[in-house]
């Protein structure tokens, strides 16, 4: 199996070392590419500036509320762009709103996973999603 780019677009300092640590205890390749909020994603996504050499990422995992674009207008933008839309994007966010929920499903969002509470929860959110996803899901072929 090839190893899976991962794009988490997250602004939380502690959630993004929660969530690179429990992709390390991850039973799959994987490369976990990090983005601080909506503006820096879509400059990786777009291979922008700084993210020239970026890959295309097989999945991405964004939270929903991050300073300069948050992650519901990321996700209406890139539902919206033909060369970045079969990307599956997965919230993954602290809002438990029926509203966000229904927001980021009605934006074709691929999944929407409430972060748990405690540590151990979180890593096995994480561990349920790489399995899920890299190995039982055909992704969409990488077309860069």
């Amino acid at each position: 199996m090839k190893s899976i780019d991962i794009l988490l677009v997250e602004d939380n300092p502690a959630d993004i070392m929660l969530t690179e640590e429990a992709f390390e205890e991850a039973d799959f390749e994987h490369r976990l590419h990090v983005a601080k909020d909506g503006v820096d994603a879509l400059a990786f996504l777009r291979r922008e500036g700084p993210h020239a050499g970026a890959p295309r990422p097989d999945v991405i995992l964004m939270d929903l509320n991050m300073p300069r674009m948050g992650g519901l207008e990321v996700l209406d933008i890139l539902k919206e762009d033909e060369a970045l839309r079969s990307i599956p994007v997965i919230v993954l966010t602290t809002s438990r709103a029926e509203n966000d929920i229904w927001r980021s499903y009605n934006l074709h969002a691929n999944a929407y996973i409430p972060k748990p509470v405690s540590v151990s929860e979180f890593v096995e959110v994480i561990r349920s999603f790489g399995n899920f996803w890299f190995t039982k899901v055909a992704l969409p072929p990488n077309r860069s």
